[in-house]
Formats: structure tokens, sequence, C-alpha cells
């Protein structure tokens, strides 16, 4: 997983870079956002009971939008809490999580104001890094020509691990 972040960083910079040499009317545009959220997780560990814990987390999300309705972005939710999982595998020892950060390279369709979103990516944390799938939804409105206020809904897969999905809200703004 870890020869996979150099990757990330890659695509962010290479579409970062790219978008400004596009012109405004090409339909070419970029954003960067800011959310706050509150990741769950089903399979939680608390006082030794398995239970649905909520923990809160930011996003920073960078989308590259090729034409008005398909983009490509990289989507990091920053979980600002330790907590302990059991793991997906029915294991006796259960998984310890200390501020874990999920990147995921993430495919975007556009419909009106939803947007749709698949993704791979990792959660790279301390102890164990662990490979993810994300699927999402976001609803966004326009509030003027360079800004954007939206709420979404992911859900990660966590390979071999735990699953959990994500509510938030946020910001985005155009960039060019």
């Amino acid at each position: 997983m870890k020869k996979l972040l150099p990757l990330y960083f890659f695509a962010a910079f290479f579409f970062y870079t790219k978008g400004f040499a596009q012109e405004e009317s090409s339909g070419h545009h970029q954003t960067l956002g800011v959310s706050i959220s509150h990741v769950n997780i089903f399979n939680g560990v608390d006082n030794s009971e398995n239970k649905l814990i909520s923990l809160p987390a930011w996003g920073i999300d960078y989308n590259y939008w090729f034409n008005e309705k398909w983009g490509l972005g990289l989507h990091t939710d920053i979980t600002v809490d330790k907590f302990t999982v059991d793991e997906n595998l029915g294991d006796d020892a259960p998984l310890e999580r200390s501020f874990p950060i999920a990147p995921a390279v993430m495919g975007m369709r556009k419909f009106g104001n939803h947007t749709i979103m698949f993704g791979i990516g990792g959660e790279f944390e301390k102890e164990e890094n662990l490979f993810l799938n994300r699927l999402g939804y976001e609803y966004g409105i326009e509030v003027s020509e360079k800004w954007e206020v939206g709420a979404a809904l992911n859900y990660d897969f966590r390979w071999n691990a735990y699953d959990s999905y994500t509510i938030s809200i946020g910001v985005s703004r155009v960039l060019n």
C-alpha cells in the first residue's frame, strides 16, 4: 500500500498543473473542498462490546472536471480520534486505529446537482495500512460562480478489515 501513495500525489499534481493550461470555455475546471464529517463504524469496540461508533473527521477533496459531467478526484478523509474495531475476518484480536488518513482516487459522474463516485485508495495509520474501495454520493448547490456547498454520503469497504460510512457537509471553491 505504501507503494501506491506516490501514485495518489502524482495524479493530484498532474491534474492540478494540467488544469492551468486549459481555458475556462473548455468546460475543464478544478475544485478544492473541505468538509466536516462523522465516520460511522458498525463493528466498533467500546468497553468490550461490539456496537456502532461515530467518530469526528475532516475531508479534503480535490477534483478535476474534464467536462460538465465527468471528473477525477483525490478525496482524503482524516479521522481525528483513536478507536478499536473487530475485523470482518472474525479474528479474536481487535484492530487498534489511531488517527487514520484515508485518501482515495475517485471517478465521478455528475447528474445536475447529484454526483455519484467510485474509487480506490488506502487507509494509512502507524500500525497497519489497509486497502479500500469507496462508493459515494454528493448533492451540491452552487452559491456563486466560484463557491459550492454540499452534503455527501460515502461507504468505505476496507479489504480484510472493516467497513464504514461517512456523512459530511462541506464547501468547495472553483480554482479556475
